[in-house]
């Protein structure tokens, strides 16, 4: 099982993964791309858009708790320049003695903006896996930012009252500034936690701060909960959370509607590789 996260999360790694409102059945990716083309002023709304600033808080911030050391799959993946010329691909890969994967996947362009990161346990410790989902086009972004729950919230309810119930004010303080985005799918909601903050807003500075300032006091909440946690001993307990990991990196796989996206940027051939 562990050598089936494992390839999950290779074959995961330069997908592009646009946040999960595009996993729903009211909005394509695909589609949604080619009807946000317009002029371009409207494109240089994106580029002037970078998520850098928000790699390098999550990797000084886990840095400050715990030694970070490249993954294997640095290795296998870098960075590379689109077909186009212009877009840039870049992946991050790092691993630490409670965390089995953190990774991001940025894209940066005229046209769009993505940022992909997350940052799954070891499955010794049953934590939420950092999912934050960033997708900026012409003048409007999608956002998920989440503390995506390993096991069910609504059947578990010792599960949600130890990593959740104390951080609600934190969620709620977000939701008034970042309204909901709209409808998900009940497939999707279950991978959700109850302070998932999923967002479509027009490009502004005022709201591109609010949400690193988001990004950064959820991250911060992750580690340290990450620090906190009583590592599991039971074999079957570890093999439950090796499980739910595989599950929603299964999830990610099959819903990734970024593929044509990818297809678009590197070729057919290397996006059904990646």
């Amino acid at each position: 099982m562990e050598h089936s996260s494992s390839s999950s999360v290779s074959s995961l790694s330069l997908k592009l993964k646009p946040p999960p409102s595009l996993m729903t059945s009211n909005l394509n990716a695909n589609s949604y791309w080619r009807k946000r083309k317009k002029g371009r002023n409207c494109l240089l709304q994106a580029s002037a858009i970078s998520y850098q600033k928000f790699i390098h808080f999550a990797l000084n911030e886990t840095k400050r708790h715990s030694l970070l050391l490249p993954s294997p799959l640095q290795e296998r993946y870098g960075s590379m320049i689109a077909l186009d010329g212009k877009t840039r691909l870049e992946m991050l890969s790092f691993e630490a003695p409670r965390i089995r994967l953190l990774r991001s996947i940025s894209i940066e362009g005229e046209a769009m903006q993505v940022l992909d990161f997350a940052a799954f346990p070891k499955p010794e410790f049953d934590l939420p896996i950092f999912c934050g989902n960033f997708f900026t086009a012409a003048n409007t972004n999608i956002v998920v930012l989440d503390l995506n729950p390993l096991h069910d919230v609504s059947s578990r309810r010792g599960y949600k009252e130890r990593y959740y119930d104390s951080l609600m004010p934190l969620g709620l303080k977000y939701t008034e500034l970042l309204p909901w985005g709209g409808k998900l799918t009940s497939e999707s909601i279950k991978f959700f936690s109850p302070i998932v903050i999923w967002t479509k807003f027009s490009s502004s500075k005022s709201k591109h701060e609010v949400l690193y300032s988001a990004f950064m006091e959820y991250y911060k909440t992750w580690m340290e909960l990450t620090e906190q946690a009583v590592e599991d001993t039971d074999p079957s307990q570890i093999r439950c959370n090796r499980e739910a990991q595989h599950r929603y990196l299964t999830w990610r796989a099959e819903k990734d509607p970024g593929h044509g996206v990818l297809k678009r940027l590197i070729g057919e051939k290397l996006a059904k590789w990646h």
